[in-house]
């Protein structure tokens, strides 16, 4: 059996992309797998570290307004569907399966026009065009919000099935953590970061944020600034005579041990990323969502509102957001035990833990 899994450009493609790859491993231990993304993309160094063969196709992606830009992204696809059109022939899979990205449109599309099965997986509750225009050449469809379904009405076969999440998540333990941290247990923790990169509006109200709770204990932060924000973070906490943070605060510019980090939190100030929501819901954290504004479709607020709408988190959007309205908003959820603890069940409620099954149970129905 030979599987092709196609996805990239960012970790929210990457990563249920590389948990599909896992399970179909772990399911059919003989099969080949060989993932297919771009060599400029975060794939290139990922997928092969996860111990997967990988090859590379030219793709870029296309502005909407038409400039030279847009020729070079017109050779690029070509040069692509021609780079596509020959790893299909060699490899000859039995199943193409694409989670986003343009490295998706060649590979899933000649995939589909060879007759040979395929499913897409989307993300977020907003679809990336990509997946827009495979979901009408597919198969099947996996969707991780049930918003998302109405923007695939030409699709075959739409099914919700999460996004998958790392094993990790799955067996936190909590002891391990509070000792990594060195956090009480009985002090609420607030856990903030801006994906995995970091957000510069997120980290500017975070020193107001912290600035204010400084000589506080009733709370305990930890603050992931994002390795590119890390000095500058500093700089600001020095510039307000906060270079000596007490134990109850702890300021890093990237976090490895996020599950741990995660499963210790009583709440999440975050972004939006479709991976970082299914994490929380799968282990039930309430949430402050502040959505980036600069991404594609501006998907990230999609996602957030679908948070929103179902009692899971506050949205704040960027234009909205600083130190007061932040402090304002941890205030009043921290100080309300009934509205948390709603919360909570509200967004455990969202969590889909079995998502990687689900979608491999959609796999095995197009084997057959």
């Amino acid at each position: 059996m030979k599987f092709l899994v196609t996805g990239g450009g960012t970790g929210g493609h990457i990563y249920p992309a590389l948990a599909i790859a896992h399970k179909i491993k772990e399911t059919f231990p003989d099969a080949q797998l060989l993932y297919v993304g771009t060599d400029k993309g975060m794939e290139s160094q990922i997928v092969p570290r996860e111990g997967f063969r990988f090859k590379s196709i030219r793709v870029k992606g296309f502005r909407r307004k038409i400039s030279l830009d847009t020729l070079k992204s017109v050779k690029e696809l070509v040069l692509g569907m021609k780079d596509a059109r020959r790893i299909i022939k060699h490899f000859n899979p039995d199943m193409v399966i694409g989670t986003g990205g343009y490295v998706c449109g060649p590979m899933v599309i000649l995939g589909a026009m060879k007759g040979i099965p395929s499913i897409i997986h989307e993300q977020n509750a907003f679809p990336g065009v990509t997946n827009k225009i495979l979901s009408r050449f597919v198969d099947c469809v996996a969707i991780s919000f049930e918003e998302s379904r109405k923007y695939f009405k030409k699709a075959k076969n739409v099914h919700l099935t999460g996004n998958p999440i790392r094993n990790n998540f799955t067996n936190i333990d909590l002891d391990k953590a509070y000792k990594k941290f060195n956090f009480k247990k009985d002090i609420p923790i607030v856990l903030s970061f801006g994906g995995s990169g970091g957000q510069k509006s997120l980290n500017s109200s975070m020193l107001g944020l912290i600035n204010k709770y400084s000589d506080r204990k009733d709370i305990q932060i930890l603050h992931v600034t994002g390795k590119n924000h890390y000095d500058k973070f500093n700089e600001g906490l020095y510039k307000r005579g906060l270079n000596n943070l007490s134990d109850h605060i702890k300021v890093v510019p990237y976090l490895y041990d996020m599950p741990l980090a995660l499963g210790v939190s009583n709440l999440v100030i975050t972004s939006a990323g479709a991976i970082t929501l299914s994490e929380i819901t799968a282990l039930g954290i309430p949430s402050i969502l502040i959505p980036k504004a600069y991404t594609a479709e501006n998907h990230q607020e999609y996602n957030a509102r679908a948070m929103e709408k179902n009692g899971a988190s506050v949205v704040i959007l960027e234009k909205d957001l600083n130190k007061n309205i932040l402090y304002d908003t941890v205030e009043e959820l921290l100080n309300n035990k009934k509205k948390i603890s709603i919360m909570k069940k509200k967004t455990k409620a969202l969590g889909k833990l079995d998502a990687t099954d689900s979608i491999m149970n959609l796999i095995g129905e197009l084997l057959k």
